[in-house]
Formats: C-alpha cells, sequence, structure tokens
C-alpha cells in the first residue's frame, strides 16, 4: 500500500471514509487472490460485467470506482436501495449507458450500489436485457451483500466475485488496516493511544468503513484513547443466558434494553454462540431457526426492540436447557 494521497477534489472533505478512499487498486486493503484478481483486471484493461458480494464495508463499492479510475472510464454510481426503481433503469441508467464516453471509444461503467435492493420483479429482470442491450459500450458493476438476492438470470450474467478474508490472512490484512489509520489519524492531527486503536480495529475489522467512521466519532472528543474501551467490549450475555433459563422476562427485558444500543447482528450471534452447550441438541437446532428468522426481520422492523424481545421469549418458551 502506498502512502496516503489525498485527491485534490477532496481536501476539504469532511468523512474520512471518502476522504482516503483508496484511489486505486493497489492502495485497496484486499486478500492476495482479490488484489491480484482485480490487478489483473487493470492490466488487461477491459472486464465483464461483475457482481461484487460480502460483507458491508469490505471495499466493493471502493474497488468498483479504483478499477474506474485507474482505467479511466466514464462511470455513473445508482444507490440501488434509494433509485433502484424500473423507471431509474428506463430513464437514468438507460441514457448513460446509450450515450458515448466522454473519454473517447472506452466503453462506460454503471455501478449499482447495494443491488439487493433492486425490485427482483421488475428491475432485476429488465437490468439482465439491458446487460445484453448495451454489452458493446457499457458494463455493469453490481455490489451486495446478498447475492442470492439477486434472480439467476442476473447472477449468471456476471463475473461474480466473493470478498471475503481467509482466516491465513486476517491477522496480516487488520494490522495493514491498523497502519492505514494510523496514518490518517496523523494527517488528520487527532491524538490516539494505539492500543485503543487497536482495540477499534479488533473490534470492526474487516468492516473498514465501520472503523474509520468510529475513529473518527471517537476522534471529536479529542483524544482516542482507553477511555472508549468500555463503549467497544464484546456483548455480555453470561447475564441472559441466567436470565433465560429461569424465564425470568423482567430480567431479559432489562437486558434487551441495557445492551440493543450495540450491533444488532453481534447480539444476534453471541446469542447462537453462548446457546451451544447449554441446550439439547434437538432444542438448539429450534433455537437456531429462531434466532435466523428473527436475525432476517431485524433489517426491516419498525421496533428492534420488540423484535429481539419476541426472538427471547419464543427461545424462553421452547428451550430445553442441559
Amino acid at each position: 500500500m502506498t502512502d496516503l494521497v489525498v485527491p485534490e477534489n477532496l481536501k476539504d472533505e469532511h468523512m474520512l471514509t471518502e476522504k482516503y478512499r483508496p484511489q486505486t487498486v493497489k492502495d485497496c486493503v484486499l486478500p492476495k487472490n482479490l488484489s491480484k484478481l482485480f490487478s489483473d483486471i487493470v492490466s488487461a484493461g477491459e472486464f465483464n460485467n461483475m457482481l461484487l458480494c460480502g460483507p458491508a464495508g469490505s471495499g466493493k463499492t471502493t474497488i468498483a470506482k479504483a478499477i474506474c479510475n485507474e482505467l479511466g472510464l466514464d462511470y455513473y454510481i445508482i444507490n440501488s436501495s434509494e433509485n433502484g426503481n424500473i423507471d431509474t433503469l428506463r430513464t437514468t441508467i438507460r441514457d448513460f449507458a446509450s450515450s458515448s464516453s466522454l473519454m473517447g471509444d472506452k466503453i462506460k461503467v454503471v455501478i449499482l450500489d447495494e443491488a439487493d435492493h433492486l425490485n427482483p420483479q421488475s428491475t432485476q429482470p429488465a437490468l439482465r436485457h439491458f446487460m445484453e442491450e448495451f454489452s458493446n459500450n457499457c458494463r455493469f458493476i453490481l455490489t451486495c451483500n446478498w447475492k442470492n438476492k439477486l434472480i439467476e438470470p442476473l447472477r449468471s450474467r456476471c463475473f461474480v466475485v466473493e470478498f471475503g478474508i481467509p482466516k491465513a490472512e486476517q491477522s496480516k490484512l487488520a494490522f495493514t488496516m491498523f497502519n492505514r489509520c494510523k496514518a490518517i489519524l496523523d494527517l488528520e492531527g487527532i491524538e490516539y493511544d494505539p492500543k485503543a486503536l487497536a482495540a477499534v480495529v479488533e473490534k470492526y475489522f474487516p468492516d473498514f468503513r465501520r472503523v474509520l467512521n468510529e475513529l473518527q466519532r471517537y476522534g471529536y472528543g479529542g483524544m482516542i484513547d482507553e477511555g472508549i474501551l468500555s463503549n467497544i467490549k464484546d456483548v455480555e450475555v453470561s447475564t441472559l443466558m441466567t436470565a433465560l433459563k429461569s424465564k425470568n422476562f423482567p430480567a431479559v427485558k432489562s437486558w434487551v434494553v441495557e445492551n440493543l444500543d450495540g450491533e444488532v447482528s453481534e447480539i444476534y450471534r453471541s446469542l447462537y454462540d453462548s446457546l451451544y452447550g447449554r441446550l439439547t441438541g434437538e432444542s438448539y437446532a429450534s433455537a437456531v431457526i429462531i434466532i435466523a428468522d428473527y436475525l432476517y426481520k431485524s433489517a426491516f422492523v419498525a421496533d428492534s426492540e420488540v423484535n429481539m424481545m419476541a426472538c427471547l421469549t419464543e427461545i424462553m418458551c421452547e428451550a430445553q436447557w442441559k
């Protein structure tokens, strides 16, 4: 990874995630296989439609932009969760894809961010035809967290890239991210304790965007020090296990109120891990299904506390403890 360079047009940018977004493939924090793949694409100067899928903050949109920047391609970004409707496809995307590139005879690129939010009944089927209609002039890069939310005919028209980090490379990449954060904080003049910085990276890795957002939030206090460690501790579930086993509903509710300000998905994951070995085999299997159901619902429910309580109440009623 090269020294940090902030583009001239981003020097006044406030958000660290945008100001220090890598501009080239080699500046992105990626495992070896992905780094080589995208470097080869840049070297070739051409690519097929791509579907980049993986966890939030893993660098999917960043790599899409970096490829376009390095190849000098004219690209347009659509936030599919906000503008991923059929009208956007028929107007904005069609107009862009059908026109000539400002970069000469080079292809144009449409980046559909959060493509798993595209309507599978209307927009996704129409998009597959767009890919074929404008194949001589335009490429499509789709990013998503859940590729199974995209219809199979759409996936088959893309080169699918999974953003995952092999266990053997996790420590090295986390250290690379740690050093990158140090460089960013130094440039921004934000004081920090290396131990506190390491704790933030360890907590949210490999969500690089979340790491920078948390550092910026803590940096508002003037110093990122050990005082923040209590704010990023892992979810503590031993009290919850006791309350669930004794079917103490008030205690369970109290635990939810105290812990729901954290990352909801982490709470469900901690619940999933902690119940293993405490419940009978058949009962644990039922609990896994319950947790998966409410974890899915958590993405769109109006009240997370009620959803979490419903999940824990159902487990309380059905669990058979060892």
